[in-house]
């Protein structure tokens, strides 16, 4: 009997030993354990605001060459309001899915970027003379959409569309079209300056674990804007993906023609570049998703969750370049390639917001309403 004890003592002595002698590096990396701070001070200081910083100044430029074409309506400076749209376009993809902080306080991607524009709205607003750009109604009757429409899709050609702005009714639509990039500017320089004078360091401080935190929200908000608006509002949506039948009056930059791939791939190129912390218009990376996941050692059917997220990326990005114009694709009854290229868009989905998220213990405050 006395033997028995003490075999039952040495046993529970070598297990207090083992346990007072663990430490939180035997256990391994956590997510509380890494550098949250650096990760929310590489995200404002090295891809927010810049990217707001250059997004502003494209609107400037935008508004600028509006004034420019509403005081001489000439076919040159049509081209050049074009191509500042386009210009201010492209980098509003950079720059859409931050929308946390001041452009959620004044709704940003709401006010500038609802597609297709409501054509009805516009006249009516054009025709009437009164119309509010602040109230919810008219969300789709300015911003790029509209701008879209304005300067591709008020008439079938260039001449058209001039006659139409030297015309009996040009006073109205020149007003018209100074209002929306004017409402956009307003709204781009208040995010902007809220940024610059306070809002950055209230983000990089709030640099906890909690489900207010910076960075669980921001993890937050962009999944949604991966999931909701690139995956499902550029490609899905048209496709027929939720209704069963194309779309292809939905495609962003309807009017303009064959620019949505364009800005499809610019979006995905912004959300990658996002995941892997690299500067705005730059190739430093600091902190990131891809370096969070990567400390945590993140393994998946055998190979590191970072590595995989990156590669499905890239496949996503090959497939879509593979496709011809969104608006070619959709003429096809079924797109099938379309659709092919949309399953590698949609992969990446269950990689952020299942994988990624679990390894980093970010709880998704968002309700699915897709069946992803």
């Amino acid at each position: 009997m006395k033997k028995i004890l003490g075999i039952v003592f040495v046993v529970l002595v070598a297990y207090a030993c083992s346990s007072d002698d663990s430490s939180p590096e035997d256990q391994g990396p956590t997510p509380s354990s890494f550098d949250r701070t650096a990760l929310l001070e590489n995200w404002a200081d090295n891809i927010i605001v810049p990217g707001y910083v250059d997004f502003d100044s494209k609107v400037a430029a935008l508004e600028s060459n509006t004034l420019l074409f509403s005081n001489q309506p000439t076919e040159s400076n049509l081209e050049a309001l074009r191509v500042s749209w386009l210009d201010a376009y492209t980098t509003w993809q950079r720059v859409s899915m931050f929308e946390i902080g001041p452009a959620e306080t004044v709704g940003l991607r709401l006010n500038v970027n609802i597609f297709p524009a409501n054509v009805t709205n516009i006249e009516d607003n054009i025709t009437n003379g009164t119309y509010n750009l602040t109230l919810s109604s008219n969300r789709s009757a300015k911003g790029f959409p509209a701008l879209d429409y304005l300067l591709h899709g008020i008439a079938t050609d260039d001449v058209a569309i001039l006659a139409i702005y030297t015309g009996a009714q040009g006073t109205q639509y020149l007003q018209y079209l100074q209002d929306v990039v004017a409402d956009m500017q307003t709204l781009t320089t208040t995010v902007l300056n809220e940024w610059q004078n306070g809002f950055r360091d209230t983000f990089v401080n709030n640099n906890g674990s909690s489900a207010t935190a910076s960075v669980d929200r921001m993890v937050n908000d962009y999944i949604f804007y991966y999931e909701k608006f690139l995956r499902a509002g550029k490609m899905g949506i048209p496709g027929g993906i939720f209704s069963g039948s194309v779309e292809a009056g939905n495609i962003e930059a309807l009017y303009a023609g064959n620019l949505s791939k364009q800005l499809f791939l610019e979006g995905l190129d912004a959300v990658q570049d996002f995941f892997n912390g690299r500067a705005y218009n730059g190739n430093a990376q600091g902190e990131s998703l891809n370096s969070y996941l990567d400390a945590l050692n993140v393994i998946k059917d055998g190979a590191d969750l970072n590595v995989i997220i990156n590669s499905q990326f890239n496949a996503a990005r090959e497939a879509v370049q593979g496709l011809g114009s969104f608006e070619q694709e959709l003429q096809n009854n079924p797109p099938v390639t379309f659709l092919n290229a949309y399953d590698e868009v949609q992969r990446i989905v269950p990689l952020l917001k299942v994988d990624a998220v679990s390894a980093l213990s970010i709880s998704i405050d968002f309700a699915d309403a897709d069946g992803d």
